[in-house]
């Protein structure tokens, strides 16, 4: 059995925008609940115990980037680098926790309108401007890593949602103290849900899929079943698999069929440049032999 393994690109460093960000959004859940106590507004308390859920996010994503870069041993042999997709997976579902229950204010809202909105509207506005302001900051922290690996993805959005709700606190609010709308800012709250409803989905489905061994979105099985084909003397290819081993690193093993012999070192460090160049697959375990003697494991027949 031959081994090919390619361990660049290894994944960004955020521990700074980690900090940061959960740092601003503590001094951000103390003002809230600060003026949700002075002019006793439901609405800022709720909301502050709803950022304080979002640091909890933050520190979750944090210690699932963290438990990714803890070596190998000889009891966790990847070491434990699905921590990160347990941490997005665990940001999806707090985040559909979180669009549930803004949906269930709002419909309380509009049942029952909050009496505040049009004495105190003024310093819940200006307290969801800070709000913005922090999300986003905090969002712009995380968005470069946002694309490449799910477990930052999930801190993003965390983060962007807040900035939306935020900002549509501040724009009903302007138009309710202008316009009298109370009925407003519950509207927006169930338009905002369904906006955050559609990227939180997204983040929950394939981090569940990564959960169960699934092949990364980003991967095209048959290509790179092609790909092995398109090597020198490689006949056929067994057993391929491809997985994510953390949220940004891809792992595949597959047996090669080359009738006429064995084949050098090239032959492997050619194979394992194609499958990192092609689809960012960083560890490559490729077993060579002149003909099938392993049992088929189900594998998925090429279409």
């Amino acid at each position: 059995m031959s081994d090919a393994h390619e361990h660049s690109h290894a994944p960004a460093n955020f521990n700074r925008a980690f900090a940061i960000g959960i740092g601003l959004n503590i001094v951000f859940v103390a003002i809230e609940a600060f003026y949700g106590w002075k002019i006793n507004s439901l609405a800022l308390l709720a909301d502050a115990g709803h950022n304080l859920s979002d640091v909890a996010g933050l520190v979750l994503a944090w210690g699932g980037a963290l438990a990714g870069k803890l070596r190998p041993n000889v009891r966790h042999t990847y070491g434990w680098k699905r921590g990160s997709i347990l941490a997005a997976f665990a940001n999806a579902l707090l985040l559909l926790v979180a669009i549930g229950a803004l949906v269930w204010e709002a419909v309380g809202r509009l049942v029952s309108p909050d009496p505040l909105a049009g004495t105190e509207g003024g310093t819940i506005m200006a307290v969801a401007a800070v709000g913005i302001v922090v999300n986003t900051v905090t969002a712009l922290l995380f968005m470069r890593g946002g694309k490449k690996d799910l477990n930052i993805r999930g801190a993003f959005l965390h983060m962007a949602a807040d900035a939306l709700v935020s900002g549509g606190v501040v724009v009903a609010g302007a138009l309710t103290l202008w316009m009298g709308w109370v009925w407003l800012d519950p509207v927006v709250s169930l338009l905002i849900a369904a906006v955050i409803l559609l990227g939180t989905w997204s983040l929950f489905r394939q981090s569940l899929h990564l959960l169960f061994d699934g092949v990364p979105d980003s991967v095209d099985l048959m290509a790179v079943r092609q790909s092995l084909l398109d090597l020198p003397g490689v006949t056929q290819v067994h057993d391929l698999h491809v997985w994510a081993m953390g949220t940004s690193q891809i792992a595949m093993t597959a047996h090669l069929i080359t009738p006429g012999g064995h084949p050098d070192d090239a032959f492997y460090r050619h194979a394992a440049d194609v499958l990192h160049d092609r689809f960012e697959i960083t560890h490559v375990t490729l077993q060579v032999v002149r003909e099938p003697f392993m049992p088929l494991c189900g594998e998925v027949a090429p279409s």
